[in-house]
């Protein structure tokens, strides 16, 4: 199957939603940025009054003035704690709020990928966006957003008090702003494109290493293991000089950055004391000015550092942004389906261009009818079973449902229609009721058992110590695979699509249980449509007609007894399974 890479989003797009976010708590952000402002003003008293002290000391003053400049001192430190810890945790609620939001956002950008896409795109891709870009992303929402407005306020708060104080002794600290200026832009020009490699090559090795342990005896059978090294050599080479690109910026950056701080409180110290010795300045405002220069060290350390910060954070939103941009697989064109009547007119379908695996394939499937499909492993089945699903649509040709092309359905009517389920499954942490009502959310649990009954999986369930209520997954009451594949059979019986296309729904069930299992199930789909994708000829056996795949087409179709009689492909299979 060819790897589709997921997209990213530009910078232009990552700023509107950046923006959009802005604009939806504009009020929360206000009250944000004010409290800290606030606090950046309280913060200015010490270093004045500060000033203020020594000319009056200098000048000759009583004990009543100096107690009253220190506890004016103690008032402006007081004043500065309590606000800051208001605006602190004011940060911190729309830190979280955005941060919920952004993950509720993605959550919903990633159930809309079309299923065909996501098993296009590989593992590595999407764990990666889902794990690695939202820890990042977290970390700076909660953290580097608010100390970036943070810091910007003490800058522009802690710069105008500055000039307010003296204009001539703020121009010393300008001579590190060149050294800032031109470091950033040389950073920020390359920063973006080397963390989304980066966040590539992470993806590219955590693929690769996903496969090598998912396929290992796979691998080992037909003796791949040097190729499965040499990639896995190769994702860790890239992966190496993307990290490492990253850190040879920052350590361009940081010297350059800390030159900038260093020489303001420098230049201001030394050119202070010159004009304190011409008399163009007191002693008290240029010792106010070296604090103020000094205090805003602190807010443009912060401000840089966190720089670097959104930058992985603005890589880690354009790479989660870019999930929503995956084009449709479907054009719908409100096409209603006349009935529930499948058909397949000259299918072809390729995973990769110019090499099909379908060649050509014509179907038709009564409504309530039940069709086995059997055949060698790579012959098509499972594709012409994901085309017959709607999952992936046709090269050419097609397939539809009551003459309405499936690909031109919406997908929630689409899965009123039919439904796919295959040998993979999954248990979602939460009680085994939540695990089941995903398929019908208005489900009771009389319901609930009924569906559990069908797939004979009721007895088990009763014997759990918390019953429907027990909480499956990670860590908390593990079911076996067998028992995963009866919750997921009992899914698709509260789901009630009128057709099942079934890609060996049995096969981790042990034969006689899976032949029990299939035939409650009969009971509970009279009526219905059934494709069942089978590698157990007791499934064809009992099926109205059997389609005997080969090569991408269909070698033969006709019933049970038919096809035996007829001593084909068939009826040779059949011995084989019977001996």
């Amino acid at each position: 199957m060819a790897r589709v890479a997921l997209p990213v989003a530009d910078s232009a797009e990552v700023k509107r939603y950046a923006k959009f976010l802005m604009r939806k708590h504009y009020a929360r952000l206000i009250e944000v940025v004010g409290l800290h402002g606030l606090a950046a003003l309280a913060g200015l008293g010490a270093p004045l009054v500060f000033g203020q002290l020594i000319d009056r000391l200098r000048a000759g003053t009583s004990f009543a003035t100096v107690d009253k400049l220190i506890l004016a001192l103690l008032a402006f430190a007081l004043t500065q704690a309590v606000l800051t810890r208001f605006a602190a945790l004011a940060s911190t609620k729309l830190g979280e709020l955005v941060l919920a939001e952004l993950r509720e956002d993605f959550v919903d950008r990633v159930l809309s990928i079309p299923l065909s896409t996501v098993e296009r795109a590989g593992t590595g891709d999407l764990v990666t966006r889902t794990s690695r870009d939202v820890a990042a992303l977290s970390h700076t929402v909660r953290r580097g957003v608010p100390e970036t407005l943070i810091a910007m306020v003490s800058i522009l708060v802690t710069g105008g008090a500055l000039v307010w104080l003296s204009p001539l002794l703020a121009l010393p600290c300008l001579v590190g702003v060149p050294f800032l200026v031109a470091g950033t832009r040389w950073y920020l020009r390359r920063a973006v494109k080397a963390y989304l490699r980066e966040n590539a090559s992470n993806s590219e090795l955590l693929d690769g290493l996903t496969e090598a342990v998912e396929g290992a005896r796979t691998t080992e059978a037909f003796g791949a293991d040097k190729r499965r090294k040499v990639r896995t050599d190769n994702d860790l080479r890239e992966n190496y000089r993307a990290e490492r690109a990253t850190l040879g910026l920052r350590t361009v950056f940081w010297p350059i950055a800390d030159m900038g701080f260093m020489l303001p409180i420098a230049s201001t110290l030394f050119f202070g004391g010159w004009f304190f010795m011409q008399g163009w300045a007191t002693a008290g405002a240029v010792v106010s000015a070296v604090l103020l220069v000094q205090q805003l060290v602190d807010p443009v350390d912060r401000l840089l550092s966190w720089m670097d910060e959104l930058q992985v954070g603005g890589a880690s939103l354009a790479r989660l942004l870019g999930v929503s941009m995956v084009g449709d697989d479907r054009k719908v064109t409100g096409v209603a389906a006349a009935d529930e009547r499948l058909d397949a007119r000259g299918v072809r379908y390729s995973y990769v261009d110019d090499r099909d695996v379908l060649h050509g394939v014509d179907l038709s499937i009564a409504p309530g009818e039940r069709l086995a499909m059997v055949g060698p492993s790579g012959a098509g089945k499972s594709t012409l079973g994901r085309l017959l699903a709607g999952i992936d649509g046709p090269r050419t040709g097609a397939v539809t449902v009551g003459g309405a092309p499936l690909v031109e359905l919406p997908l929630e009517e689409l899965r009123g229609h039919v439904a796919l389920v295959t040998q993979e499954h999954h248990i979602f942490l939460g009680t085994l009721r939540e695990n089941l009502a995903l398929a019908k959310p208005t489900a009771d649990d009389e319901e609930i058992k009924a569906a559990l009954q069908a797939v004979d999986a009721l007895d088990w369930v009763e014997e759990l110590p918390e019953g429907l209520d027990t909480v499956l997954g990670s860590a908390k009451h593990n079911v076996s695979p067998a028992q995963a594949q009866q919750l997921a059979l009992a899914r698709l019986v509260l789901a009630d699509p009128h057709t099942l296309v079934l890609d060996e729904a049995t096969s981790l069930i042990d034969p006689r249980s899976a032949r029990h299992l299939e035939r409650s199930l009969a009971a509970v789909l009279e009526g219905r449509t059934v494709v069942a994708i089978a590698h157990r000829l007791f499934s064809a056996h009992d099926a109205d007609r059997v389609a005997v795949v080969e090569e991408g087409k269909i070698a033969e179709l006709g019933s049970h007894d038919e096809l035996v009689a007829a001593n084909g492909s068939y009826a040779a299979l059949w011995r084989s399974w019977q001996a």
